[in-house]
């Protein structure tokens, strides 16, 4: 692997840890070096705060300097702001790797195209240009650009962000044992759910089937990350549901029956919790899986007893378990 790859892969990996709590912004990850040595690696971490670039030059600027900077890095227009202050050339000659096009326009943060442009970087790589308009075109203000630096995987990990622009990108979430086992009380560890928690906080709608409601009789808050909960929709043919359970009664939160899926032609993100049922029932609306798999064997009967081929897109570990991003090979 060359040695821009090797940069902007460091770049990739770092924007999947934050896939989907971007939302509605795409999941972005930068890389700043300096004569071939690793300076910073960044991502965009939540939309209306500092994008990837901007967090990676506040983190080049503290390696270089040796000075911590005394303001929130995640307030853009501060951020913005102090970088543009800093002497003239004082990363004239960095390279920065960044997975998505510096956004040419301004809106709840300023350009990163525009600051690179004043910043002057020496190189600048980019895995793949952005094509909504009115945001692209960033390219076109930097000089010494590499368009294309591991592309096909630049677009995976936007994949998410292109589906949400036109209807709804459905994620579907599951956790397993290492043999395949759903159920019996929480499986997943402590850093598991609180990820999952993190996604139910930005999701727009969560949901679930009936048999769920009815069975296991839940909460789906946002406790770990004490956030306001998800708005639930349940996917059901009959609405005889115990009105007492604590799904009902979470505080700011919309509780929906439907025997339809017609909300999902609307640009959004929703998040599908449920077992077998569930996922055969919406197996041809779902467009990646996030699994959590944890390693255990267990002899519960309980399974996703379905037929289906994933591409595994990225895997991490979270605590112990292993967290899998896949989509349907051939949805």
């Amino acid at each position: 692997m060359k040695r821009d790859e090797v940069y902007m892969q460091l770049a990739i990996d770092k924007a999947w840890q934050f896939q989907g709590l971007t939302y509605p912004n795409p999941a972005v990850g930068a890389v700043v070096t300096l004569g071939g040595n690793l300076l910073a690696i960044e991502a965009h971490q939540k939309a209306g705060t500092s994008h990837a670039e901007v967090l990676a030059l506040l983190s080049a600027y503290e390696e270089l300097s040796d000075n911590k900077i005394d303001f929130d890095r995640f307030d853009a227009q501060k951020a913005h702001t102090f970088l543009l202050s800093l002497p003239e050339n004082f990363f004239s000659q960095c390279c920065i790797y960044v997975t998505l096009e510096p956004c040419s326009h301004q809106g709840k943060t300023p350009s990163c195209a525009s600051l690179l442009q004043t910043l002057d970087l020496a190189k600048v790589c980019i895995g793949t240009k952005d094509i909504i308009a009115g945001h692209n075109a960033g390219a076109d203000k930097l000089k010494n650009v590499l368009l294309g630096v591991l592309e096909e995987q630049c677009k995976k990990l936007l994949e998410p962000f292109m589906i949400w622009q036109k209807r709804a990108f459905v994620l579907f979430k599951l956790a397993q044992t290492t043999n395949g086992r759903i159920g019996g009380g929480y499986l997943s560890s402590q850093s598991s759910l609180k990820h999952v928690h993190q996604l139910r906080e930005v999701c727009d709608t969560l949901l679930i089937g009936g048999n769920t409601v009815r069975v296991d009789r839940p909460t789906l808050d946002c406790r770990f990350t004490q956030s306001k909960a998800p708005d639930v929709m349940i996917y059901s043919n009959k609405d005889d549901f115990d009105r007492d359970i604590p799904l009902f009664h979470v505080p700011q939160r919309e509780v929906k029956v439907s025997d339809n899926l017609d909300f999902l032609v609307h640009p959004s993100f929703v998040m599908v919790e449920g077992g077998e049922g569930m996922l055969q029932a919406l197996k041809d609306n779902v467009d990646w899986m996030l699994i959590y798999q944890t390693p255990k064997l267990s002899t519960n009967n309980l399974t996703y007893n379905t037929t289906m081929k994933l591409e595994f897109l990225h895997t991490e570990k979270k605590d112990v378990d292993l967290m899998i991003w896949s989509r349907q090979v051939g949805h």
